[in-house]
């Protein structure tokens, strides 16, 4: 990771089941927006990818990884703050890396964007455990980059094109194309 940039990981234990557990991604996204939004300001051109990515100016600003410690959530969340990675370190068809400092002139300091952070992933986070996934869904579906817009699934299985349509109650992708309308719990996505 270059040097400047940002990476933690949040330990919830007891999140409770498998399905609650990948919610939290958009809690999390959610979280993550507020605090670049605070740090970049409002003008910023910020949108999330589903499930788990914060797109600065059309490009991977952060991304986040769900994991599992026996009964624990372990949420990881990198920023490209100061440097993003080069155009031929990610997937061909993935979204380009760029940096908060590059895109908008925004510098600080790993410690400090911990601050934001966890300001915001608070409210977010006491939202979902007291009103469910709902609100947090609709939230996240207001930021979301490309929905209503043809965009590509890739699962371990196939490629899907079609329609991004919405998010459902599980969280999974519904997308809408020749084959009818999908719902795709988990996948690579590509536009």
């Amino acid at each position: 990771m270059p040097a400047g940039n940002f990476s933690a990981s949040l330990v919830l234990p007891n999140a409770g089941s498998p399905a609650e557990m990948g919610l939290r991604s958009f809690v999390a996204s959610l979280a993550l927006f507020d605090a670049v939004r605070a740090v970049a300001g409002p003008g910023a051109n910020l949108s999330l990818k589903w499930p788990n990515d914060v797109l600065l100016n059309s490009g991977k600003l952060a991304g986040i990884l769900l994991e599992t410690a026996g009964d624990a959530l372990v949420i990881g969340i990198g920023v490209n703050l100061a440097a993003a990675p080069d155009v031929s370190e990610v997937e061909e068809g993935a979204m380009r890396p760029v940096a908060l400092k590059t895109e908008t002139g925004a510098e600080l300091p790993a410690e400090d964007f911990m601050s934001y952070l966890a300001a915001a992933y608070a409210p977010w986070e006491e939202r979902f455990r007291t009103y469910g996934f709902g609100p947090v869904r609709e939230a996240w579906l207001a930021k979301a980059a490309k929905l209503g817009e043809p965009i590509r699934a890739r699962t371990m299985r196939e490629e899907m094109q079609g329609t991004f349509e919405t998010v459902d109650a599980q969280g999974h992708l519904v997308l809408t194309s020749a084959k009818g309308r999908m719902s795709i719990p988990a996948a690579d996505v590509f536009f």
